[in-house]
């Protein structure tokens, strides 16, 4: 529907107008719904039968009923809840808001932004382009592999709760267009050498995250296949096997550095981020301008520098949750694996990256 309305009506189509016109109103009603979905699964989840088999299949997560109000309302205390529609039929309601509204919502906002640019310079630049197409390939990739968020921790072992459902439809949303929205205002010309530069960053943390995770789940379902076959590993007491070499031999979680390396040029064509928007005339002097169609000029001036706390942010902030989820892959980890977890990490000395973490 977007597509067929630019086509017809350009950067001025209404879903985008409206977009970038309505930003505040739309992440408080996605605030709004985050809280309201929260309170409703949170008073469902006290209709869940314990006992175990239960004719509804439903189950309590087990970080989720600890019975202090707000941590459960936080963390969720229903593992799955579900609900029934009319025509789409039952919905899991966590694995839905996980894929769908958020990261859909996400490529909007980054379009909207790119219509935005057009409408106030007249052209869009490489930078804008570069950071909209791989962000909208990282979104809809996830879409396109939905069947890989079953063994994710988010939905093997967290309940619905606030943390998930504002992540969703709040923070990945809002938060992960921050750079489209700077590079509307400001747009950056990264030319031919910088954007070969994030490209070729973005194809290796795929390449290495793919790799590895491929490699995992050759060796987990095709033990005999060619390409993992001389691997070494560690045989468990629980009958499973834990990979020592190839990729799982560099970190125990080399596909997280893989993730993180592929999003951070997401935030590296902002640049030094900051600016100041003045009235036309204004600033000659300025060694970059950017001259809008209305006339004001936009430079960084003593602004220059202050915006990489919003534009890279994403960065930090990622490194900081993958950081976060290996500490607690490692003590789901040892709770299964006992003390061969111990002796594969003897092996495997390093968390995420060799010789840094």
């Amino acid at each position: 529907m977007c597509a067929v309305g630019t086509y017809f009506q350009g950067a001025n189509f209404f879903v985008w107008t409206y977009i970038t016109d309505n930003y505040v109103q739309l992440l408080t009603a996605n605030i709004v719904i985050a809280y309201a979905i929260s309170v409703y699964v949170y008073l469902k989840s006290f209709s869940v039968d314990t006992n175990y088999p239960n004719k509804d299949l439903r189950e309590l997560a087990i970080r989720g009923n600890t019975d202090n109000t707000i941590y459960d309302f936080y963390i969720g205390r229903e593992l799955n809840p579900r609900v029934t529609l009319p025509l789409f039929g039952e919905v899991d309601l966590k694995t839905w808001l996980e894929l769908r509204p958020g990261l859909t919502g996400w490529v909007l906002l980054d379009l909207a932004c790119v219509a935005k640019q057009y409408r106030t310079y007249g052209q869009l630049s490489d930078s804008i382009v570069f950071t909209a197409f791989v962000q909208t390939y990282y979104a809809l990739d996830g879409q396109h592999k939905e069947s890989a968020i079953l063994t994710m921790m988010d939905t093997t072992t967290d309940g619905l709760g606030f943390m998930l459902t504002f992540g969703d439809i709040v923070w990945v949303p809002f938060l992960y267009s921050t750079q489209c929205r700077y590079l509307s205002v400001y747009p950056v010309h990264l030319g031919w050498g910088g954007v070969a530069i994030v490209s070729a960053v973005f194809a290796l943390g795929l390449y290495i995250f793919r790799a590895s995770n491929t490699q995992k789940n050759v060796f987990r379902t095709r033990p005999d296949d060619p390409s993992v076959a001389g691997l070494s590993y560690i045989q468990t007491k629980r009958g499973t096997k834990l990979l020592t070499s190839g990729w799982w031999g560099i970190s125990r979680h080399i596909n997280y550095f893989g993730d993180w390396l592929q999003a951070s040029p997401f935030s590296w064509p902002t640049g030094l981020a900051g600016y100041m928007i003045l009235p036309a005339g204004s600033a000659a002097a300025a060694a970059q301008t950017f001259t809008m169609l209305d006339g004001r000029e936009v430079v960084q001036g003593e602004a220059k520098g202050w915006g990489i706390v919003f534009t890279y942010f994403y960065v930090l902030y990622f490194a900081i949750l993958l950081m976060h989820r290996e500490r607690r892959d490692d003590g789901a980890c040892f709770k299964k694996y006992g003390e061969d977890w111990n002796r594969y990490k003897a092996i495997v000395k390093w968390r995420i990256l060799p010789w840094v973490y």
